[in-house]
Formats: structure tokens, sequence, C-alpha cells
């Protein structure tokens, strides 16, 4: 089986949790991969509709190619798979409203032309099943083998953190209120930023971290407990809780917003806990930095839902699945 993946680059977290951990395991198994980032040009496009015929599937990471090129690709394509991990048939959060006649009309476009799709969360399955029947959810999942548990150790501070970019830092910076009244509650509270930009606040300490792919497993353990703020809005039902399985990965409690897959990953009072108002954040944060028992307690439950669930080496055996049932139905 030769695969090949078109995606949108080496350095993209999309890229990079979809498609590029899973080439080991793929090759383990005796898949030929190559993999190709979406063509800029003319030049590009031509070179890589040439490769496509040499191939038994092409495998389409989240972005939509122009329908002339689509088109093109899927008259030459022996098979096709679409993969997606945001909800991006709609707007993002920042915009005055979710929907785009142009986003809908390629979405559909690639889903109706590809023979399997992969989604990442049930709500992107739900959009995907407009157009066609064949999908399935992997969810985004991480390397246990990276992860190294947080050693739960005294100290003078409780370090509430967060991961991830400059465009999805208005989320947490929508609860800036939360950390402040922490701030004046507590003493011994801090918030760590781990991204490419930042914010102050008056009560409570706040470091900042740049963000770095050879640090951000180190940089997770340094964390007592990990939140993820959203916004109630299709862009974030799409979302895949990739901040909270990293935090899971490291043995890091959750407090988080109830939407999307969010609430399937925590399970309020079980792994964590769910807020939806500055009142909701401050008592259950409040709870977290009090009990340190219960940081750890609910850190290793979701530590184990990760390995269970979540783990490359459960979704990798699922990806492989998907690619040979559609290798082997475009054979027949």
């Amino acid at each position: 089986m030769k695969i090949l993946f078109v995606v949108q680059g080496y350095d993209s977290p999309s890229s990079r949790y979809r498609v590029l951990q899973y080439l080991p395991y793929l090759e383990q198994e005796g898949v030929e991969t190559t993999v190709a980032t979406y063509p800029k040009d003319v030049r590009d496009s031509a070179k890589l509709y040439r490769n496509v015929g040499e191939h038994d599937l092409v495998f389409f990471q989240r972005k939509r190619p122009g329908p002339l090129f689509l088109g093109l690709v899927r008259q030459r394509a022996r098979g096709m798979v679409y993969d997606f991990d945001d909800a991006i048939m709609y707007r993002n959060s920042k915009a005055s409203s979710p929907h785009s006649t142009t986003r809908e009309r390629r979405f559909a476009q690639i889903v109706k032309a590809a023979d399997h799709v992969i989604a990442g969360n049930a709500f992107l399955r739900d959009q995907a099943r407009k157009y066609t029947s064949q999908v399935t959810v992997i969810p985004t999942a991480i390397d246990m083998g990276r992860y190294a548990l947080r050693q739960h150790v005294r100290k003078k501070k409780v370090t509430i953190g967060w991961i991830g970019s400059r465009s999805t830092l208005p989320y947490l910076s929508s609860i800036r209120d939360v950390f402040e009244e922490l701030g004046r509650r507590y003493d011994n509270v801090e918030l760590k930023i781990i991204c490419d930009s930042f914010f102050d606040c008056k009560n409570i300490p706040v470091i900042k971290k740049k963000w770095n792919e050879g640090e951000e497993i180190e940089d997770l353990t340094t964390l007592d407990i990990g939140v993820m703020p959203l916004s109630n809005d299709p862009w974030s039902w799409g979302k895949c809780g990739l901040k909270i399985l990293q935090y899971y990965g490291v043995g890091v409690p959750v407090v988080c917003t109830p939407v999307g897959i969010n609430r399937d990953v925590v399970c309020e009072g079980v792994n964590g806990f769910w807020a939806t108002t500055s009142t909701g954040w401050v008592e259950k944060l409040g709870t977290l930095i009090e009990d340190p028992r219960l940081r750890q307690e609910m850190g290793m439950r979701g530590r184990q839902l990760v390995k269970e669930s979540f783990s490359v080496n459960v979704c990798a055996k699922n990806l492989y699945q998907v690619l040979e049932e559609v290798c082997r139905r475009r054979a027949e």
C-alpha cells in the first residue's frame, strides 16, 4: 500500500498530530509513505499531480484544494481520504457570524470527492455526514512515549497553566478576571502561559514561556492545573481537545469550558471540572488549588483515559484499518 499524504506543513500542529506522528507505525505495517505539502503555485500543483498516480491512496489533511485541482486529482487518484480536525466549514470565533457559504461549499466539495472522511470528533463527523456516509471519527492523539509523568512534589506556588498559539490566546484572555480574582484570594498561585504571545495580570504573577517543540513536555510538567476555556460557538465545537490531552499526558488535572469534545474528555468531578461562568471558574480552580491530593488523583485518571482512548498506539490501528479498507474497496 503506497500513500501520498498532503499536509499543511511539517511545523503545523494539525499535520504533526494527525499525520506525521503516525508514519512510523504505518511504515512498520508495510505502508510506503510519501509526504508533500499543499502546492503553493502551478509548478507545485503539476508536480503533485504527477505523483498522484504512483500511489494507491491520496490523503488530504485539513485544507481544501481548489475545485479545479481537486477535480484533476480525483480523476487520477485510485483512492482519496480527507482528514480534518477543525470546524473549517464555519468562520472562527472572532467572526460576527459563523456561517460562510464559501467555506461550506469548499468543504462539501472535498467531502463528496473523498472515498472516506476522517473527522476529529463527533460534531465534525456530523458535518461531514451531510454529504457522505463514509465517515470515521479518529480523535487527535498524543504519543504517550514522549510524555513524562509530572512529579507531584510540594512547591511554594501552585501553577495554573495554558499552552497554545497566538490565535487561541483570546480564549484564555477571556477569563483574565478569573485569574485576577484568584490572585486576590491566594498568595501561592501563579499563571503560566506557554505560547508565542502573552498578556499581563495585576494580581497574579504571570510566567511567560515561549513555546518550543523540544521543551513543551518539560514545560507541561511544571504545571499543577491545566485550563482550556472556549466560547460556545460552532468553531469551538470543532476543537479536538489537544490541550487537555497534553495536560493529562503528564498527569495534570483540567478545568475547561464544557463544549464540544471537552465534555467527552473531561468527566466532571472525576478527572477535572467544567466551568461556564467566572464564579464557576474561580470555584473549581480554587478547589484544586487547595487540594494537592485531588490534583494528583484527577491527573492520574486523566492520564489513564489518554492511554486507553487518545494515545497514538490506539488511534494508529484505527487509522491503518481505514486506509486499508479504502484501498481494498477501490481495488475490487
